[in-house]
């Protein structure tokens, strides 16, 4: 069953560029793996510092494995250390 992760972060001004490139770098490597169907990157529209991450998965098992892979983690700690935050992920399945 597919299954959708939203991922939402709040990043400064100054710091967007940083961001781009780094949820850039980690869709790449994520369309390597296997099981995964697509992704996108939102801004909201009403607070310019507020992004949504959607990716989509064929099953919870194949984002699990990403979601603990070392190439994924690398990424995020930078990701996390820009926005001085932990990420949550809200995991989605249609029934």
């Amino acid at each position: 069953m597919a299954i959708k992760v939203l991922i939402r972060r709040k990043i400064a001004e100054n710091l967007k560029d940083q961001l781009n490139i780094l949820l850039l770098k980690m869709r790449y490597l994520a369309m390597q793996q296997n099981g995964y169907i697509g992704g996108e990157t939102l801004k909201k529209l009403d607070s310019a510092d507020e992004y949504l991450v959607i990716s989509r998965w064929q099953t919870i098992e194949d984002w699990s494995k990403w979601l603990v892979s070392d190439e994924r983690r690398e990424i995020q700690e930078n990701i996390d250390a820009l926005t001085n935050t932990d990420v949550k992920f809200e995991i989605y399945t249609n029934e």
